[in-house]
């Protein structure tokens, strides 16, 4: 076997390795047109024949610069002589304020979400490397972030109900390169990715300077290894600790207090950052002094929000609940999924909308059943409306419709080892 084979083989490998336990009947590959994505489409597109697997190429075309839709038809032919359908997807949603890249960044990954779960996909490969891998860790430190932020990105991740995969994060930006040299097909880099204006330029320079210090990518990986495996403990800690004082009650969190209390701090924030991420169905949960004041607020219990979920204290627990105000605008059709987590069910009607009870619906109402939540908690849940009329609220079990959570029994305590 030649040296070129030998390389391609060990590629072919790696993504043969990353879906071994998890072969999925048909995935997608986010292809930009640079260099890393085009060399994983080829490898996907090579694997996908040998699997059987159905595989799709999806191009998000942000419309910041004039080259990106010659650079989308770029990737659409080279996918077509693969035999990979293609798709462009395009971003208009840049007001200009904040930052642009992660902005940029939300878009494409809400966009490809939406699009893969319409046509029936749950997978979607991503071309990362050990070279964004680093990037990340310094980009990272600048910003003092902890464990979590540090140990960078997962070679798999669920969220937004599809899973990320990242086939190539254990290979280096210039192997992927040469394989393409060796296939004699060509890329197109990214003029940005010569903008120091951008954060992860310049960690790209920075390490440039770093390596003469003898701290490369392999280092850096090496060190993200250990700080994974700390932060494999503080979950395990986190998961066996919310087993001990946390429940669930109708899509709501209920901690026993003086179980909490007896948490060390650093897991009862892991577990209470977690608590809150779970309940507003979002990527990333609250941190540093936000996080802090609402965890002091617990202690002394004190009724208090973050993150668009309501803290309300008691003397023997404390109650996480939606805010209702995070989904005062928030509306669904019966059988969709609402805020993220809750799909009500038994209505046909596609005329009338699910939204948050709210004053009016409990007005509409009036007494409340015995055993009935807070009014807090079914101020947030759902119901359903023909205009302003209330016609169900499934948490009490008012009208034809029924409610159930989208995510599987149990799913806050097994999400906190895989999040």
């Amino acid at each position: 076997m030649s040296e070129v084979t030998a390389k391609q083989a060990m590629l072919k490998h790696f993504v043969a390795t990353a879906f071994a336990y998890d072969k999925p009947d048909q995935l997608a590959v986010a292809v930009s047109g640079g260099g890393d994505s085009m060399a994983l489409l080829h490898l996907m597109a090579e694997w996908a024949e040998e699997e059987k697997i159905r595989l799709w190429a999806v191009t998000v075309n942000h419309g910041l610069r004039p080259e990106a839709a010659e650079e989308a038809r770029f990737v659409s032919e080279v996918a077509q002589k693969l035999q990979v359908k293609h798709t462009t997807l395009t971003w208009s949603g840049w007001s200009g304020q904040g930052n642009l890249q992660d902005a940029a960044r939300r878009a494409r990954y809400r966009l490809m979400a939406d699009w893969a779960k319409a046509e029936g996909i749950n997978t979607i490969a991503l071309a990362h490397t050990a070279d964004d891998q680093a990037e990340t860790f310094f980009m990272r430190l600048a910003r003092a972030s902890g464990i979590d932020g540090l140990t960078g990105m997962q070679r798999r991740r669920v969220s937004d109900g599809i899973t990320w995969v990242r086939p190539l994060l254990m290979q280096e930006r210039f192997e992927l390169r040469q394989y393409l040299r060796d296939l004699r097909q060509p890329w197109i880099d990214d003029p940005s990715n010569d903008n120091e204006a951008f954060d992860r330029i310049k960690a790209r320079r920075a390490m440039e300077e770093l390596s003469k210090l003898g701290i490369d990518i392999h280092v850096v990986g090496r060190v993200m290894d250990h700080l994974g495996q700390v932060r494999s403990a503080l979950d395990f800690a986190t998961h066996d600790h919310a087993l001990d004082c946390v429940s669930e009650d109708q899509g709501d969190l209920i901690l026993n207090r003086r179980r909490f209390a007896e948490g060390a701090p650093e897991i009862n924030r892991r577990l209470v950052a977690h608590a809150l991420r779970w309940i507003a169905s979002a990527d990333y949960g609250p941190r540093g002094m936000k996080l802090q004041e609402f965890l002091s607020a617990m202690m002394r219990g004190r009724d208090a929000t973050l993150h668009g979920v309501r803290l309300l204290g008691g003397k023997e627990s404390f109650r996480l609940t939606r805010e209702h105000a995070a989904v005062a605008h928030t509306v669904a059709v019966p059988g969709a999924v609402w805020d993220g987590r809750w799909i009500v069910e038994g209505i046909e009607d596609k005329g009338l909308i699910v939204r948050a009870l709210g004053q009016d619906g409990l007005l509409q109402l009036g007494e409340l059943p015995d055993g009935a939540p807070p009014r807090e908690t079914l101020s947030a849940s759902p119901a359903v409306f023909d205009g302003n009329t209330l016609i169900s609220a499934p948490l009490v079990r008012y009208g034809p419709a029924t409610l159930r959570l989208a995510q599987p029994k149990g799913d806050f305590f097994t999400t906190l080892l895989s999040h």
